[in-house]
């Protein structure tokens, strides 16, 4: 595998070499990851339901205790906060936050599009992350002021200006918390060139990568946002909630590329960017 200070271009800031280590312990702990996912489904899975409905396998379980203890063996004084439990408090200030299986519903029913997220962060911005899909092959990574990748490609937002030339993926629209925002999801549906919907991390990594324009989200986690808000603005995209902020932990999130934000952000009402 590449390492990340090769894979960037030369001259690249002293940001390379501080954050090379994080960057390539998650590569390869998601890939790690996504193998013993794989191995877990081959020998059949039975899904449970979470007090919030949602499903979870012995794989997403798995999956976490194995970056956690791998996280506590190389980064012990980090704390930890993972989507099947996992809360570890540490000294250093930074913080590894897990989503073992990114889509389990996609990994029961045997699609394609489901992922390892795993990031860690720092005074609430992420400083390095991935998104490793095991069934693509496809690991998207990226880090603080360094820029994004889909293995060892560069990538860029895409420059569309218009709703009308772009691709939108709205993702949850069958939740409860979807339903205010239902007509302005609606409208811009249909002023779009195209709607396409494969799933959240995906939709968010092809914002970064130019293929899709305009991802939303109506209820997210920080597990499922911390690597993906990384990946799309080092691209050149832009990541903002509902409220206006940057910030993860609002439950809501919108990427796009640069040149719709002001569009989007009017249509959804969004506050200015703070």
């Amino acid at each position: 595998m590449q390492t990340f200070g090769t894979a960037v271009a030369s001259g690249a800031s002293w940001l390379v070499m501080k954050y090379e280590r994080e960057l390539e312990f998650a590569r390869r702990i998601a890939t790690a990851a996504g193998e013993n996912a794989k191995s877990i489904r081959a020998r059949g899975i039975t899904p449970e339901a979470k007090p919030d409905a949602s499903p979870v396998t012995i794989a997403d379980k798995e999956n976490e205790r194995l970056i956690r203890a791998a996280i506590e063996l190389e980064f012990p004084d980090d704390s930890i906060l993972g989507e099947e439990g996992s809360c570890k408090a540490g000294s250093s200030g930074r913080r590894w936050i897990i989503d073992p299986i990114d889509g389990t519903r996609d990994f029961v029913r045997g699609n394609r599009f489901w992922c390892v997220l795993v990031a860690v962060e720092a005074a609430d911005e992420p400083l390095a992350g991935v998104a490793h899909f095991p069934m693509l092959n496809e690991t998207y990574w990226a880090a603080r002021g360094t820029g994004s990748y889909l293995n060892n490609e560069r990538l860029h937002a895409s420059a569309i200006t218009s709703i009308s030339d772009c691709c939108f993926s709205p993702n949850g629209l069958s939740l409860i918390q979807a339903r205010s925002h239902l007509p302005q999801v609606i409208e811009l549906m249909q002023r779009s060139w195209a709607v396409r919907s494969y799933g959240g991390a995906l939709d968010a990594c092809l914002v970064a990568a130019g293929k899709v324009d305009l991802w939303f989200e109506p209820k997210v986690e920080v597990w499922d946002l911390c690597p993906l808000k990384l990946i799309i603005e080092e691209a050149g995209g832009a990541f903002f909630a509902l409220d206006g902020s940057r910030r993860i932990d609002t439950g809501t999130a919108i990427g796009c590329a640069p040149g719709l934000a002001a569009q989007v952000s009017a249509a959804f009402g969004v506050p200015a960017a703070r």
